[in-house]
Formats: structure tokens, sequence, C-alpha cells
């Protein structure tokens, strides 16, 4: 009696195995920024963006966006006890360093009080400003600056006005 018991939980359970393993056990991945592979497989990194060649700082887009870093940052140190940055972007070294300056907003704590070093919500630089570099876009964008949508406002505006 027990090994009817027995066999009649084991033989279901031998039919669900072979119906598992017909099925891949590395099932393709989705195609998401990175296309091809499979979840398991480890694909090689595609190589890493250059330091754009374009001399100077890059125009903003939009009011309060960060600005894009013009030069590299490799080897910088960034961490609670020094940041890199500041030898050249504080208060008292910019001028000499010719260098801008970190912006008034970086002296504000997160109630508005002005402070007199740059605020710990702001002291690293690198979680809101990126390097500038040559990368192609990941996906389509249609972004357009804040200077184009007010041309394109007063030319429609033009042409509905004439009428």
């Amino acid at each position: 009696m027990k090994r009817l018991a027995i066999s009649s939980l084991v033989a279901p359970l031998a039919l669900f195995a072979l119906a598992v393993a017909d099925e891949p056990r590395d099932p393709s991945a989705p195609d998401g920024l990175r296309p091809g592979g499979s979840i398991g497989e480890t694909l090689s990194a595609p190589p890493m963006a250059r330091q754009s060649r374009e001399p100077g700082r890059q125009v903003l887009n939009y009011p309060e966006q960060p600005p894009v870093i013009p030069h590299t940052i490799r080897d910088y140190q960034v961490d609670r006890r020094s940041n890199r940055c500041l030898t050249c972007h504080s208060r008292e070294n910019a001028v000499d360093a010719g260098a801008p300056m970190v912006s008034i907003s970086h002296f504000r704590d997160r109630h508005q009080q002005v402070l007199a070093a740059v605020s710990p919500d702001r002291y690293f630089c690198t979680q809101c400003h990126v390097p500038q570099t040559d990368a192609e876009p990941l996906v389509d964008n249609e972004f357009r600056t804040v200077d184009q949508v007010l041309t394109e406002m007063l030319e429609r505006e033009g042409e509905g006005g004439g009428q």
C-alpha cells in the first residue's frame, strides 16, 4: 500500500521534471539598452566614450541644468574627507585657478539656510555633474531646448496673428 502511494506521487513529479527539462535553462534577455544575450550570459561592455574634444563650457539646455564637466576627472578623489573639485572651484580658489566658482545654490541647505561652506547635500559633485563625452545617445531623443520651444511658439503666434 505504501509503495502504491509513493509511486502515485513520484510519477507526476517525474513527468513534471521531464517537462521542465525541455524548457531552455537560459532564456534570452529582453532587448533594452544593451541588446542580445541571455539572462545568465555576460556580454562584453561597449567601449567607454572618450572625453569630448570640444573646448570650453557647453550651453545649458534649460534653467537649473547642472553643467557638464569640460575636463577629465579621472583619479579625482571625492569622498567625505576630500573633494578635489573644490581645489579649483571653491570660493577661495576659483579666481586664481581661472575656474567657475561653485554656484551660490550649493551654499544652501535643504531648508534654504545660507551656509559658509558647500552644503553636504551638494558636496558630491558627480551626483549631478558628469564629464562631457562624445558618447552616442542610447535612445532616440526629441528634446528641445527652452530657446527652441519659445522660438517655435513665437513663430506659431506670428502665423496666426497675421490673418
